[in-house]
């Protein structure tokens, strides 16, 4: 190649995403016929409901429904989208002027960045805390302030210490609860606290809320408190709740200028997501509290008892009231930090779990393990790792 040619300066504010730069070794490892057991990404491995994946056929042998879609969605979706949130949140929102549909949470965070954040301004974000708020933030060229998130405070924001941080040049502020990694449940309290801290501030607080529906039998809202809609913004993704990672189908609601900011980036960067999706996702969005029931709550539950065993066998403490579809556990004190456990887990029980230290420093001393595996997986990669740590607690 040119050598005089030279990739854009922000290409040196990241790396390549830890999972696809470990997924790499995970299949070198298959082709050697290791038969590594993945228990590291939350990808759900179980279909949406009979009635999505029916209109989604429908709709796509209609000759006339394979045309551009609006960006802002259609009336179907958005509808959809704000009944949802009614129903299950008691929270109301306009379909036409306060739901913008999303190609899911990551393109959101890209959207929401570029329409509130100039370079050089600040952007809060969580540590641990998912890698995207960071990447993303670096590669729009804003600049990332991390807030602490710690297990003796429940995984919540420690408020006397934002206050006391210089926020002169803060646009954003990131949460994400249910949490993710941690399983920190979302509190009426932090919301509350949350939005007096981005009135006062001036900060738009955004929340990622993917994980409200797994192992949690209390969704929750930022937007449930009273003005969360002014200064406030919450993603929502189907990918976890209902079982649709591949199809990118998620939302962001907010007050009718912000969503209209949002809408400009995005019609100058993509189109309406197929017709088909669009109106698969509004049946998905209809699915009874029964589906919500055996799809998440029963079948995860079924998965953590094996991953707490794993924990036990590991050595590891982990919060058994945490929520959503991964354990996260502390590491015993003899190894020096996460990473080595994990590797060690790897290479010698072939099964691939997570460290905590990509979530952030706050992260170190911690292990993710994921329940997106079937529970005959699980089970078997128990048992491997009692082979080679012994039979834990």
């Amino acid at each position: 190649m040119d050598n005089h040619i030279k990739p854009a300066d922000r290409l040196q504010e990241v790396s390549e995403y830890y999972f696809s730069r470990k997924l790499k070794e995970v299949a070198k490892m298959n082709e050697e016929g290791k038969d590594i057991i993945s228990l590291a990404i939350g990808s759900p491995d179980m279909p949406p409901s009979e009635k999505t994946i029916e209109t989604l056929c429908q709709v796509a042998r209609q000759p006339q429904a394979h045309g551009y879609q609006p960006t802002m969605g259609t009336p179907e979706l958005r509808e959809a989208m704000t009944a949802f949130y009614q129903r299950w949140y008691g929270v109301e929102l306009d379909p036409k002027t306060e739901v913008q549909p999303l190609i899911g949470s990551k393109e959101g965070i890209l959207h929401v960045t570029l329409a509130f954040v100039n370079p050089g301004e600040e952007v809060l974000v969580p540590n641990p805390g998912y890698p995207t708020y960071t990447s993303l933030s670096k590669i729009l060229g804003a600049k990332v302030v991390n807030y602490n998130l710690r297990e003796d405070n429940a995984w919540q924001p420690d408020f006397d210490e934002l206050e006391n941080m210089d926020l002169s040049r803060v646009r954003l502020m990131w949460t994400n609860y249910p949490n993710m990694p941690t399983g920190g449940n979302a509190q009426k309290e932090t919301y509350e606290k949350l939005v007096d801290f981005a009135r006062r501030h001036h900060i738009v607080v955004v929340n990622d809320n993917p994980y409200s529906f797994i192992l949690n039998k209390h969704p929750m809202s930022l937007l449930q408190i009273p003005g969360a809609k002014d200064c406030c913004i919450e993603f929502n993704s189907m990918s976890k709740s209902h079982n649709m990672p591949g199809w990118r189908v998620g939302l962001c609601a907010s007050n009718p200028t912000f969503i209209s900011w949002i809408l400009k980036i995005k019609s100058n960067i993509d189109s309406g997501t197929f017709r088909g999706i669009q109106l698969a996702a509004a049946e998905a969005y209809r699915n009874s509290p029964e589906w919500h029931e055996e799809a998440n709550i029963a079948t995860y539950s079924r998965r953590r008892v094996y991953a707490e065993k794993i924990m036990q066998t590991l050595g590891c403490y982990f919060d058994p009231n945490q929520v959503g579809m991964f354990l996260w556990g502390k590491i015993p004190e003899q190894y020096s930090n996460c990473e080595e456990l994990t590797e060690k887990v790897l290479h010698e029980a072939r099964v691939f779990i997570t460290p905590g230290f990509i979530f952030g420093s706050n992260g170190n001393r911690y292990i993710r393990i994921s329940l997106c595996a079937k529970e005959d997986k699980i089970e078997t990669a128990l048992h491997r790792i009692q082979e080679v740590f012994g039979r834990g607690e």
